[in-house]
């Protein structure tokens, strides 16, 4: 037996890549590499919506929106501006998504 626990010789938990039905990288692939976690995006978009003072639309996971102008974000949330409401502090994880109106 290995360190694993296997018999040695292979077997279903062996080496993935000497499975049948394959494992490892589909050949076409290749040395393509992964594409990354984060792409730092939002950030930038974020400044840009602020700086531009685009007016959004902002779908929360609770199907209603908000409408206004991104004045500020952090990590967790945005602020949100309105002009004929009081202004929103929402936190990103309740947003569904938003867009430019």
């Amino acid at each position: 037996m290995n360190l694993k626990g296997n018999i040695k010789g292979g077997g279903e938990r062996g080496d993935p890549k000497k499975r049948p039905g394959g494992g490892g990288r589909p050949p076409d692939q290749g040395n393509r590499s992964r594409a990354p976690e984060q792409t730092f995006e939002e950030v930038r978009y974020l400044k840009y919506l602020i700086e531009s003072e685009v007016p959004v639309r902002v779908k929360l996971r609770d199907n209603t929106e908000v409408a206004g102008t991104i004045e500020y974000y952090d990590h967790s949330f945005i602020r949100l501006t309105r002009h004929d409401a009081p202004n929103l502090f929402i936190f990103k994880h309740d947003i569904k998504y938003l867009h430019e109106e």
